[in-house]
């Protein structure tokens, strides 16, 4: 019912006119927001019409009265806001012992670049790939070869735990 918003509001008069002053301030403003005028628009007119109708009948306007009081007593419950922001979870807490340049920016702001590497060397791939996280190419280039090693060695250790060994049977 409350589509158009407070009806009262569109036809620009106090909830206690009466209907001869609304029926007046309804031509006026069609006049002025007729579609066939410079300033007219559609939309307006359309509101306009709505509210004179429904409000030009007494028993349509007391129905309206009365969901319009009921609207005010009953508090509104806040719509959640909603955020297309794709979070990426963030580590609990620090890793590693600072090192390198601190950033002053995105989701790791006040960690150094050796901290970031440690919990996510995806986000350094993608800081060196942009135009802001330039500056510390060679910083990141460091930490991603250093890590990349680090890595492989760990792989090759733990590909030497699973092979069986002579002698042994698993």
């Amino acid at each position: 019912m409350l589509a158009f918003g407070d009806l009262y509001k569109v036809l620009q008069v106090d909830p206690e006119a009466e209907r001869e002053v609304i029926r007046a301030a309804h031509r006026a403003l069609a006049l002025k927001y007729h579609p066939d005028v410079s300033s007219g628009s559609h939309d307006r007119i359309t509101a306009l019409n709505h509210a004179w109708g429904i409000l030009r009948n007494a028993s349509a306007r007391a129905a309206y009265d009365h969901a319009r009081a009921e609207a005010r007593r009953t508090p509104e419950v806040p719509k959640p806001e909603v955020s297309h922001e794709m979070r990426t979870p963030m580590p609990a807490a620090l890793r590693g012992k600072p090192s390198g340049s601190v950033l002053d920016f995105g989701r790791y702001a006040g960690w150094s670049l050796g901290q970031i590497a440690t919990a996510d060397a995806v986000y350094l791939e993608w800081l060196a790939r942009t135009p802001i996280g330039r500056s510390f190419n060679r910083e990141i280039d460091a930490l991603l070869a250093t890590s990349t090693v680090t890595k492989a060695a760990a792989t090759a250790v733990a590909r030497a735990d699973r092979r069986p060994r002579p002698g042994r049977r698993g």
